[in-house]
């Protein structure tokens, strides 16, 4: 009996799309378990589906507590686009990032294409910050969050497609209002993802319609009003006093020299928020000779540590 091979009409690792219509996530990072204590940095993690309908879980981390009482920052945070919040590498980079800032941090295990097209993600992003902030001045629900978190301190954060979903949330959360009335501190947004129908600062103009970030778009919300402009991924489409209402107080946005596809982004935005006439305070970072992501892919590297320090001080401070 005879054999063929799909044809592949599209690859943004690890997802392969066919021509037939189907589509699957190949096993890039191997995912984890959670653990009751990490040996390396004392940090415990537990998982907890949030919503049955759509199905939304979290990990939740905890670091180790040094006093007894002890009120924690609390940091909402949303993995890179195609993987998922319970890989190796999420685990080690949050085990890290936790144990440096001490705060209990919470990641999402958001819908995806192919199986859910964007805005569902968006949706799953704020549902599980409405979740986080309704444990605000409660005695039951969530132990470590009733117990440990401090609720005037919540912030969020992302990476690459997590950052744009991490902007979207703040951009929500200017208008909409928390549980509680809680209120977000402060969004860090490392390596964004965002893009237009044109190039912006040292983008080249060659094939910039058919890009990675174009075609990760494409794929990801193929039937978003207004294709790349869509303000959810050009969020300066309508000019740049959209910004000025972003939902939190303090932002940092932080760029790799050497990624080649999101560093003008990255700076793009900042400059853009810089001048929205928005109120809070906004600073960049750029980390030289390392590519995108660099901080996940390899957390034992001194620039990865030395990044993670940095993100650590902007929590605290």
């Amino acid at each position: 009996m005879g054999s063929f091979a799909k044809e592949v009409i599209l690859e943004i690792p690890p997802v392969r799309v066919y021509k037939d219509g189907t589509a699957e996530r190949l096993p890039e990072f191997p995912y984890v378990p959670l653990s009751p204590q990490d040996p390396q940095t004392g940090v415990s993690s537990k998982d907890i589906t949030i919503s049955k309908n759509p199905l939304i879980s979290v990990r939740i981390f905890l670091p180790k507590l040094t006093k007894p009482n002890q009120k924690l920052p609390i940091l909402v945070y949303f993995h890179g686009g195609f993987e998922s919040a319970f890989t190796s590498h999420s685990q080690r980079y949050l085990n890290s990032l936790v144990s440096e800032a001490h705060v209990i941090a919470v990641t999402v295990e958001y819908r995806q294409a192919p199986e859910h097209y964007l805005p569902a993600a968006y949706e799953d992003g704020w549902t599980a910050l409405q979740w986080v902030a309704s444990h605000a001045n409660r005695i039951h629900g969530e132990p470590w969050l009733v117990n440990y978190g401090d609720f005037e301190k919540l912030n969020i954060s992302g990476d690459s497609a997590g950052a744009n979903i991490a902007h979207n949330i703040i951009t929500r959360a200017g208008v909409d209002v928390l549980p509680n009335g809680v209120k977000i501190s402060k969004a860090v947004l490392t390596h964004p993802y965002f893009w237009s129908s044109k190039p912006v600062l040292a983008e080249p103009v060659d094939k910039h319609e058919n890009g990675i970030p174009q075609l990760m778009w494409d794929f990801a919300y193929p039937s978003a009003p207004g294709g790349i402009d869509n303000p959810m991924v050009n969020p300066i489409v309508n000019g740049v006093e959209s910004l000025k209402g972003l939902g939190c107080s303090k932002l940092l946005v932080t760029v790799a020299e050497c990624d080649q596809l999101l560093r003008e982004r990255g700076v793009w935005y900042f400059n853009s928020v810089k001048e929205s006439g928005w109120k809070g305070e906004v600073e960049l970072i750029e980390v030289e000779g390392v590519g995108h992501a660099f901080q996940i892919m390899n957390t034992d590297t001194e620039e990865a540590k030395n990044f993670i320090k940095r993100l650590a001080l902007f929590l605290q401070n």
